[in-house]
C-alpha cells in the first residue's frame, strides 16, 4: 500500500513540474491567458458575473490580489465591472465580448490538446481518469476548503509582482 502512495507522490511531483508546459498548451493564436486570468474568466463564464469579494473567497486570495488581477483583465478588455442592481454599493465583474471569445477559444483549444493527449486511451480509462481527478479534487477541497489560502493566485502560481499579470500577455 505504501508503494502506491509513493508512486502517486512521485507522479504528482512530475505533474506539478509540468503544469506550466500543460498550461502553455492552452495558448494559441493571439490569446495567451496566464493561469490566474484563465481561472477568473472560467469562473465568470461558468457561474455568471461575480463580486470581487466572492472571487477572492473562492480562490482563497487577499482582496488586493484579486483587485490587481481584475484590473489587468479590465485593461486587456476581457472583463468589465458594473453596479450590482441588488446592491448599488457593490460591483460585479462580467466578461466582455472579447473576454467571452477568449475563454471559449482557450477552452476549446485546451480540450483539443487533451483529445490529442488521450487519443490512444480507451474511453473507459478516460472516464475512470476523469472520475478519479474529480475525487482527488474533492479530497483537496476537504483538506483545503474554498476560501482558505492555498496559493497566491487562482491558477496556483506565485503572485506576479510588478510584471505582467492576468490578461496583460494577450498579444
Amino acid at each position: 500500500m505504501g508503494d502506491a502512495r509513493q508512486r502517486i507522490e512521485q507522479q504528482l511531483t512530475m505533474l506539478f513540474r509540468r503544469a506550466q508546459r500543460v498550461h502553455l498548451m492552452g495558448a494559441h493564436e493571439d490569446i495567451d491567458l496566464d493561469r490566474s486570468a484563465y481561472a477568473i474568466l472560467c469562473r465568470i463564464d461558468d457561474e455568471g458575473p461575480q463580486r470581487l469579494g466572492a472571487l477572492a473567497t473562492v480562490f482563497g486570495l487577499d482582496p488586493s490580489t484579486i483587485t490587481r488581477q481584475v484590473q489587468a483583465l479590465e485593461r486587456a478588455g476581457l472583463a468589465a465591472r458594473s453596479t450590482d442592481a441588488r446592491d448599488r454599493r457593490v460591483s460585479l465583474l462580467a466578461l466582455t465580448e472579447p473576454g467571452l471569445a477568449a475563454v471559449h477559444a482557450t477552452r476549446q483549444h485546451r480540450r483539443n490538446q487533451l483529445n490529442l493527449l488521450l487519443a490512444d486511451w480507451p474511453e473507459d480509462e478516460v472516464n475512470d481518469f476523469a472520475a478519479l481527478l474529480e475525487r482527488l479534487n474533492d479530497s483537496l477541497n476537504r483538506l483545503i476548503p474554498e476560501g482558505q489560502p492555498a496559493a497566491e493566485t487562482p491558477g496556483a502560481e506565485p503572485v506576479e509582482g510588478g510584471g505582467e499579470s492576468a490578461g496583460e500577455r494577450q498579444r
